[in-house]
């Protein structure tokens, strides 16, 4: 099998990612895949559904290697749909991979062809996002600022090494405080460089 051609959008939770990946899955031969999205839509009746449930129950983070199974089985679902053509279409990633082991599980699977890094560096902004996000989703526990502080911490240590993983000639720094139209057009400047590159994939 032919490894999908891949963007990743990074970087920690409140940088936006959500909002870029989906303005991003708007543009044609762009198809945008969110964890979140795949955990949500998840089948909880088929056997891999069922060991989700089981870690998710408790209150346990899902094993890296069932969630980029889940992950492998919802993409293969959108092949078989023709909602994702990886001929075509290049494959926009949010939420995953979300630590080295993850990158490494994936790495037959994904052509990663550059990595936007929504950067941050003023923890106190992000803060301040997640704990008006949280209130408006309604979710009070997630608008505690330990929580937060708890979440951002787990980041660095965790995911945030991804970015040596894949290396500085695939990573792009993106000022996430900028107005999200202004990430979205450095976003979409830099795929535009690479499609001139490359040249276009024909239809």
């Amino acid at each position: 099998m032919e490894k999908y051609r891949t963007y990743l959008i990074f970087g920690a939770p409140g940088s936006g990612k959500g909002t870029q990946g989906k303005a991003l899955g708007m543009i044609p031969r762009y198809f945008h895949c969110a964890c979140g999205d795949v955990f949500r839509s998840l089948d909880t009746r088929t056997p891999l559904g069922r060991k989700f449930v089981e870690y998710s129950s408790r209150g346990e983070l899902v094993p890296d290697e069932l969630t980029v199974e889940l992950w492998r089985v919802r993409i293969e679902n959108c092949v078989e749909a023709h909602t994702f053509k990886p001929d075509i279409d290049a494959l926009v990633l949010d939420g995953i991979p979300r630590n080295v082991a993850q990158a490494e599980l994936m790495r037959d699977l994904i052509d990663v062809r550059g990595v936007f890094h929504l950067s941050c560096p003023d923890r106190s902004k992000l803060v301040n996002r997640l704990r008006k996000r949280a209130i408006k989703d309604n979710r009070l526990d997630d608008a505690n600022e330990s929580v937060i502080r708890h979440r951002l911490e787990t980041y660095e240590n965790e995911s945030k090494p991804i970015l040596e993983h894949y290396g500085p000639h695939l990573v792009k720094h993106i000022d996430a405080t900028q107005l999200p139209m202004v990430v979205l057009s450095e976003i979409v400047t830099t795929l535009a460089e690479h499609v001139r590159a490359e040249g276009p994939v024909e239809d």
